[in-house]
């Protein structure tokens, strides 16, 4: 089985505890992140986290698991899973 099918496969969730300590399930891949906001590729969509002084605690590529620290000011989809031209259309617009 290839490792796109197994991602596929998983639950999307996301636990937050106090606005400190952040897990999301799920994650395909972790577009960009920095200290500020993290963008994030999910079973769900295009996920953007925004906060201060978030750090990647711990990256689990086969589970698909993404735990991050810092102080989480907002978490949004970016785009509804309909095509692959949107999502980087999106993408294009953020990063100019």
């Amino acid at each position: 089985m290839e490792k796109d099918a197994l991602i596929n496969n998983y639950n999307h969730g996301i636990s937050l505890v106090e606005r400190k300590n952040l897990v999301v399930s799920g994650v395909k891949k972790i577009e960009s992140f920095d200290n500020e906001q993290f963008l994030m590729d999910t079973v769900m969509g295009i996920l953007l986290i925004k906060g201060e002084n978030l750090e990647l605690i711990k990256l689990d590529t086969m589970q698909g698991n993404v735990s991050i620290k810092g102080l989480v000011n907002s978490m949004t989809y970016l785009e509804d899973g309909k095509t692959k031209n949107k999502e980087n259309s999106i993408l294009n617009r953020l990063f100019k």
